[in-house]
């Protein structure tokens, strides 16, 4: 079976299906080959299906909080196309565009707790968001105003990796830092489906396993690798590798954001309790470049793209919200006045950030001074001032 093969099953390929919320303890159990429909509570017509296993995890989503996922939503894709819009006038160097992934970041975020810790690639924006990442603090690397955007210790998220897969391997090393420490937090690690051909990827599941950490995989499957389509590099569903490593996984439909919240919160369940980590595969689809640097319509057939459209995350939450009710105009209003607002605060934020000065390339480099690096820093500043000198008379 090919990566866009379904079957019927519970999406579930490695857990318990009666073990459910109120037990509180979810345990990794053997692999079961064939769950590989992701699983979906809320298909693209906005229709709300039920599902014996995972409804309980989502029990107290009611009316008020799918309203909250929706404006969450909303939001994210208004910072997006924001940004995107600052680097085509000028103000970003680069951007890496979320546009389509909003379910898969906000209802996996969103199910995570203060004092666990994430590690992203690039692109997780709309996890940034729901950590409560200063919104200017989501451009400076992109600006090149600074080396990294954020005090990682501020809001338990590191600062963006770009090195494809790095990320796993950090969130593992932490994971077993939380065991050590005796904390029921967890570590949370999002790459894409690329990522998985990463050597680092592989081994972070190996150590994960291993030791049962405490950690989660979230993996993006956006169907591209910059230019390459993931059938080039997975001829099954990528979540059908991890139960290899001794690890139990999950493919759920990515652009469903209720799904998402239910199956992270379940594999946040199995790490707190003992169970260790948990691989989850999100089936989504990047709708735009792989950056503004990218021109996706060199490689990508248009017809995908049209249904993928169809499948959009926000349309299909809205229909749900209008057939509760919960879609009037006054609210509606207000998400948008919302959305307006921190499109705003991060466009002033952006064009405001004051320039570096050329010396604090320097700075952050070691947790203490360190006489080599002063060194070189005295050497570049004194390069720099004899721009300053006037030119001597013969060498003009």
């Amino acid at each position: 079976m090919t990566q866009d093969g379904a079957r019927p099953g519970s999406g579930f390929t490695g857990g318990d299906d009666d073990a459910g919320p109120a037990s509180g303890l979810v345990l990794p159990g053997p692999a079961r080959p064939g769950a590989d429909e992701p699983v979906q509570l809320i298909d693209p017509s906005g229709v709300r299906h039920p599902h014996g296993h995972y409804d309980p995890l989502v029990a107290d989503v009611d009316g008020a909080a799918l309203q909250k996922l929706y404006e969450d939503m909303v939001v994210v894709r208004r910072i997006d196309a924001e940004a995107t819009a600052l680097q085509r006038q000028g103000e970003l160097a680069l951007w890496p565009p979320l546009l389509g992934q909003e379910a898969a970041q906000i209802g996996s975020g969103r199910a995570l707790r203060s004092d666990d810790f994430v590690f992203s690639s690039y692109r997780e924006n709309a996890v940034a968001y729901c950590r409560g990442v200063d919104l200017a603090d989501i451009l400076r690397v992109w600006r090149g105003n600074a080396s990294s955007g954020w005090d990682p210790y501020t809001i338990n998220m590191a600062t963006p990796q770009v090195i494809i897969g790095a990320q796993t391997l950090h969130a593992t090393g932490y994971a077993m830092g939380i065991i050590n420490d005796g904390a029921d937090s967890v570590a949370v690690t999002y790459f894409g489906d690329g990522a998985t051909s990463q050597g680092d990827v592989n081994e972070a599941m190996v150590f994960a396993a291993s030791y049962q950490a405490p950690v989660v995989f979230f993996c993006q499957n956006n169907h591209w690798a910059i230019s390459e389509p993931v059938g080039l590099q997975a001829h099954v569903p990528i979540a059908r590798r991890a139960p290899g490593f001794g690890i139990p996984s999950v493919r759920v439909d990515g652009n469903d954001v209720l799904a998402c919240l239910a199956v992270t919160r379940e594999a946040l369940a199995r790490a707190r309790s003992g169970g260790g980590p948990t691989f989850i595969e999100a089936v989504t689809y990047r709708m735009g470049p792989h950056t503004t640097a990218d021109d996706p319509t060199r490689y990508r057939d248009p017809n995908e793209l049209e249904d993928w459209a169809a499948r959009d995350p926000l349309a299909r939450l809205a229909t749900l919200l209008d057939s509760l009710g919960l879609l009037e105009a006054d609210y509606t209003d207000a998400v948008k006045a919302r959305a307006d607002a921190v499109a705003a605060e991060l466009r002033e934020g952006c064009l405001s950030m004051p320039e570096p000065a050329p010396s604090d390339v320097f700075r952050h480099v070691y947790s203490a001074p360190h006489s080599e690096l002063e060194r070189q820093q005295d050497h570049y500043e004194r390069y720099l001032s004899s721009f300053d000198q006037p030119a001597q008379e013969g060498h003009r």
